[in-house]
């Protein structure tokens, strides 16, 4: 038996969510679309659909390990176009699934193949456990029978032939290639199919998903919190930088940087959640390259080696401690500068103030503190 896979990664996921089409979104580490592929590597040549605005990102992802097609307007047509590239080749089996499932178990790869020995098809499938309901206006309008009714899954394999004249033959809007062949005649076998084969349709999807592969690989989940302090004085000046926004001001801070007190205290935060030390660590003071320079090169050093020992910044907290100035009118725009130098979404930035009731340092105005809290987790 030579086969054949047919992983079909052509649309655009708008379910998903804004961002990029779920396909290529990362899952712990790696595309959903690479992660799929993966587990196809051992049973023979692989063929990706993709949309022809992701050819170069497919070039790039996969170089010459797969063979790339382009999808057409429908999933049929997409498939289709996969299948005549099979043409005059020794394939005698095709497998066809879809490029969002990327947790299929090898044990539902081999049942499909075996049901293949005697049937012209076979597919994976979960029998419906749930009660079912018919629904009109937002109520329930009626119940359905779920005797006999299963959640269909991919792979979905077939005899090559028969499946490339049923597709040629099917006017398209097919559900799936069950559909297709079951048109043409076809005896469909159904094999158990897994709860872990869940394909990605949701934003909510990818955390189920990647929880799955955690417990695969036998990972636990490695979360780890710093925490930053910084202080600077006061000094001559016009204004301040602060979270990297320039708010003007009767007074500048001193420091031997551009002493963003904000963005230290972050920075600090990145390093110690990382064992890494601190700033003095990794840029001294005594080093006369770093006088003055701009504190996001130290906050973006930190982002990236976080990146580069195997973690994703889940979320940061920083607090300005001063009675002046008023922080609130550009707390957002802080938010955002420092989410785009650590490269996380926006919302998962907070910037926020606080006076020490006129007590202490802050309280004389002689200069501003800043806390922050930060989360890595490992993927």
């Amino acid at each position: 038996m030579s086969v054949a896979v047919i992983i079909v990664a052509a649309g655009r996921g708008t379910r998903a969510g804004e961002g990029l089409p779920k396909q290529w979104r990362d899952l712990a580490g790696r595309p959903v679309l690479a992660q799929t592929v993966e587990a196809f590597r051992t049973l023979g040549r692989v063929i990706v659909v993709l949309h022809l605005d992701d050819m170069a990102r497919g070039l790039t992802l996969f170089g010459g390990s797969v063979t790339l097609v382009a999808g057409g307007a429908s999933r049929s047509e997409s498939v289709l176009n996969a299948l005549v590239t099979l043409e005059g080749s020794e394939i005698t089996r095709v497998l066809i699934h879809d490029g969002a499932r990327p947790l299929v178990p090898q044990a539902v790869l081999q049942a499909v193949l075996v049901a293949l020995e005697t049937h012209p098809g076979a597919a994976p499938a979960l029998a419906v456990t749930d009660a079912l309901w018919r629904g009109e206006a937002g109520l329930v309008a009626g119940t359905q029978d779920r005797e006999g009714l299963f959640r269909a899954q991919t792979p979905q394999g077939f005899r090559f032939p028969e499946i490339l004249d049923a597709h040629r033959a099917h006017p398209g809007g097919a559900a799936d290639d069950v559909e297709v062949a079951r048109a043409a005649g076809m005896a469909v076998a159904i094999v158990p199919g897994h709860e872990d084969n869940l394909k990605i349709t949701y934003a909510e999807d990818f955390a189920r998903a990647e929880a799955i592969l955690r417990e695969r690989k036998g990972l636990k989940m490695d979360v780890r919190l710093g925490n930053g302090y910084d202080v600077h004085a006061f000094t001559e000046g016009d204004h301040v930088i602060l979270c990297g926004v320039k708010v003007p001001h009767t007074k500048a801070l001193l420091g031997h940087s551009d002493a963003d007190v904000g963005m230290h205290a972050l920075t600090d935060a990145i390093y110690g959640a990382m064992a890494e030390g601190d700033i003095g660590r990794h840029f001294p003071p005594s080093d006369p390259q770093w006088k003055g320079a701009a504190s996001w090169i130290f906050l973006e050093h930190a982002a990236k080696l976080a990146v580069s020992k195997g973690f994703k910044i889940g979320n940061a907290d920083v607090t300005l401690i001063c009675e002046r100035p008023k922080i609130g009118p550009h707390a957002i725009e802080m938010a955002a500068e420092l989410a785009r130098i650590i490269n996380v979404p926006a919302d998962r930035v907070s910037v926020k103030a606080t006076t020490s009731e006129r007590l202490g340092f802050t309280g004389r105005e002689e200069g501003i503190a800043a806390i922050a809290t930060v989360t890595l987790i490992g993927v």
